[in-house]
């Protein structure tokens, strides 16, 4: 019987429970286009209120894996390994992770995504880079993995081309967070990328998609356990989002960031205690450190001895970009004509700030997207930006705001400061790490 995507959409919508079939048919229409625009959004709707048990999740995320070409590393020689954030304000780390890791002798095929809603995208930052090909054919992927020992790049398109299309459609329809879709967005493309093992960022406070520390631990644990049960080895850690990560937001400015963590300039910040935290976590999974406290030693290493930055050169040469690019980003990336200080409101401790916001604020500027088809102004953002607990004076830059036009740069400014709250008192630091799970 001729599956009707309509009736999948209204099973789901009442809550029923999905066949394996049934879904393995829906994502066979979202990848071949005989399923309408309308009919993809309308089941990411169906499937935000009403949500997936595992085995529908499992299924989801198999037919998805299943909707395109899958790789096979079993040659490499090396443990292939990979991280993913479920996403936030001023995450960089995967840019920086995959070559520290990379350094230590493990291979990183890593397949990333553009933005989804507030947050920023692994791919749009790179695309930063002139000539950075996010889409290599499969060999010369294959070969900058095997020279170099990572590559990041997107979704070819015929690899998982099922999530492309409901990716782009989840980002402006207001169903990003939905644990189900999350979970078989991530995993689809982490299976069929041909991994033996996975350690996931989720992220958790007012700069994710996820607020609530019950409803993060789900989703954490949906991931753990679908991936696994895919045979996966894979962990999670959930990190603290209630601030930006990096020092910077915003596409250009982020690969900046990038290269000033490569050249050893932000030891000590909250970047470098995730960047080390997921590299020990990567290096323990894939059975070259014995412990995460030699991981994070063996990462320190290839960072300090200038490993990781070498590789992250030669990745992005090998991907099209400019062979001098480490030594000179100031002639290659994109500057943005005017940047103005965000100034604190009066003396005090920056105490909290409204971090999804931030995000927003850099979408204002054309550094995201509001739809799919959106044109992204890579030298647009926030840099600057000071840590909550910095102590400032009334008037002080707490960020500045990089933008195309004065005009639109004063008026983020204002927004942007009107974000933060500043206390009399330094407030008590949070937990960076707040749990991991097996």
């Amino acid at each position: 019987m001729t599956m009707l995507p309509q009736e999948v959409i209204r099973q789901k919508r009442n809550g029923g429970q999905l066949e394996a079939a049934e879904i393995a048919g829906f994502v066979k229409g979202i990848a071949d286009g005989s399923i309408s625009e309308g009919q993809v959004a309308a089941f990411a709707m169906a499937v935000w209120f009403s949500g997936m048990s595992r085995d529908e999740c499992v299924a989801l995320t198999l037919a998805m894996r299943d909707s395109g070409d899958t790789l096979d590393w079993s040659a490499m020689g090396r443990p292939i390994v990979d991280k993913h954030s479920t996403g936030g304000v001023g995450d960089n780390v995967s840019l920086m992770l995959a070559p520290i890791v990379a350094g230590c002798g493990a291979a990183v095929p890593m397949i990333s995504g553009r933005g989804l809603g507030h947050t920023g995208g692994t791919l749009d930052k790179l695309e930063s880079i002139p000539g950075y090909n996010i889409q290599p054919d499969p060999a010369l992927f294959r070969k900058v993995v095997d020279e170099v020992g990572c590559a990041i790049i997107g979704q070819t398109a015929n690899l998982v081309p099922a999530d492309k299309r409901l990716y782009a459609v989840r980002d402006v329809t207001a169903t990003v967070d939905s644990v189900p879709l999350i979970t078989a967005s991530i995993l689809s493309k982490k299976l069929a990328a041909g991994l033996q093992s996975l350690v996931l960022d989720v992220k958790l406070g007012n700069g994710s998609f996820l607020t609530d520390a019950d409803e993060t631990e789900i989703l954490a644990r949906s991931l753990v356990d679908v991936a696994n049960g895919a045979g996966v080895r894979t962990s999670a850690l959930v990190t603290d989002m209630n601030e930006p990560l990096a020092d910077a937001a915003g596409n250009a400015l982020e690969i900046d960031n990038c290269l000033a963590y490569l050249r050893g300039e932000k030891k000590g910040t909250r970047l470098d205690t995730v960047v080390m935290a997921f590299a020990a976590e990567m290096l323990v999974a894939a059975g070259l450190a014995p412990d995460p406290d030699q991981g994070e030693a063996m990462a320190r290493h290839a960072l300090e001895s200038g490993a990781a930055m070498e590789r992250f050169g030669r990745m992005v040469h090998l991907l099209g970009g400019p062979a001098d690019f480490v030594d000179r980003p100031q002639a290659y990336l994109r500057r943005a004509p005017v940047a103005v200080a965000v100034e604190a409101s009066r003396d005090g401790y920056l105490a909290s700030c409204e971090t999804r916001e931030l995000g927003m604020a850099v979408i204002a500027l054309g550094g995201g997207r509001t739809r799919p088809d959106d044109r992204i102004d890579h030298s647009v953002g926030l840099s600057g930006l000071q840590p909550l607990g910095t102590k400032v004076s009334n008037g002080e830059p707490i960020a500045f705001v990089h933008a195309a036009d004065r005009n639109t740069a004063d008026d983020i400014a204002k927004k942007v400061a009107a974000l933060y709250t500043i206390a009399d008192r330094r407030p008590d630091p949070r937990p960076i790490i707040v749990a991991r799970i097996t």
